[in-house]
């Protein structure tokens, strides 16, 4: 019905529907009331007019009335609120197997980076149908991620990150527009996203890559010497970094919190900032030592240590007797 209406923004996301619909419910509601006040403003003018030799009446109130008046209106806000609050959730919450991209803003482009190591400037490409999560941060001042074809718009701030996710479900070109103004060049702060079919989009991934991102974390890690504090034992000065990520931290100081993307940045950046129960304030700030590409590879790394590997394939499988003994006796 609105692909072919010049100012309204094509459908491009699973979100765009909710979006569409509780705005043009809003419309509804406003124009609806508009024109009941209008109608009851020149009604009441009309029929309670000056007029002369007749002297005016005290209208007592009604109590039905009001209540009407007063229920009606609270009823429908709270249905706007409880939609609202729904779209915002959803928008906000990126399912668990979204694929992520690391985005870094800065006057005047958007540096993007996907997980495997592909890196792309204005642009960036995603599948048809797969959820994609983005981690944005800026490198200066406050930059805004705006996709009018996806309905997403999320503020994307210096010194910490900030989460927003879509499903593209339509192939093409859309563009990326910054929403907040950051300076001069703020008009040419723009992109695309590129939507392709998952066979186009497989294609265009195998070509170009450096190795997925955590990888090259995990070699920033090396050079940093983080290994020789942050150690798979009890013997490290730092707390072991194995499988923390998305579990609850207890804090020296008795608080608990768990460890996200912004808890490993600014542990990093800022180390005194929540220091881990159990152990001392030692670890130097990495502040204005690692730029901020180098800081999403070592978060990268950090979130990978708490992912599941794969169990490594049976090559006793014809002896699946032999096999359980030989596990028994590793349990007892």
């Amino acid at each position: 019905m609105f692909d072919n209406f010049p100012l309204w923004p094509a459908r491009a996301s699973t979100a765009a529907g909710n979006v569409d619909a509780l705005f043009i419910f809003l419309l509804i509601v406003s124009g609806l009331m508009t024109l009941l006040i209008f109608s009851a403003l020149v009604y009441f003018a009309a029929r309670y007019r000056h007029r002369r030799g007749v002297l005016a009446e005290q209208i007592e109130g009604s109590t039905p009335l009001e209540l009407t008046w007063s229920v009606i209106p609270f009823l429908v806000f709270l249905a706007i609120f409880a939609w609202g609050a729904v779209v915002y959730f959803k928008g906000r919450t990126p399912p668990r197997d979204s694929t992520e991209v690391y985005v870094v803003a800065k006057q005047w482009m958007w540096k993007l980076e996907h997980s495997e190591g592909q890196r792309e400037i204005n642009e960036l490409h995603v599948p048809v149908g797969r959820d994609v999560k983005l981690i944005m941060t800026s490198q200066d001042v406050i930059h805004s991620f705006y996709v009018p074809a996806f309905r997403m718009k999320q503020d994307v701030l210096p010194g910490r990150y900030t989460m927003a996710w879509f499903r593209a479900t339509k192939a093409g070109t859309y563009h990326l527009f910054c929403a907040e103004y950051c300076g001069t060049q703020h008009s040419g702060m723009i992109g695309s996203i590129v939507v392709m079919e998952p066979a186009q989009f497989e294609a265009w991934m195998s070509g170009g890559s450096v190795g997925p991102l955590s990888v090259t974390g995990e070699k920033i890690f090396a050079e940093l010497g983080c290994a020789t504090c942050h150690r798979a034992d009890t013997a490290g000065r730092g707390p072991n970094l194995q499988g923390v990520f998305g579990k609850p931290v207890r804090l020296e100081d008795g608080r608990t919190i768990t460890a996200d993307e912004n808890y490993i940045r600014e542990s990093i950046l800022d180390p005194g900032a929540k220091v881990v129960s159990g152990f001392k304030p030692v670890m130097p700030t990495f502040q204005g030592l690692v730029s901020e590409e180098q800081l999403n590879a070592l978060v990268a790394y950090v979130k990978s240590l708490s992912q599941p590997v794969a169990a490594p394939t049976n090559t006793a499988a014809t002896r699946p007797q032999e096999n359980s003994q030989a596990a028994g006796s590793q349990v007892q």
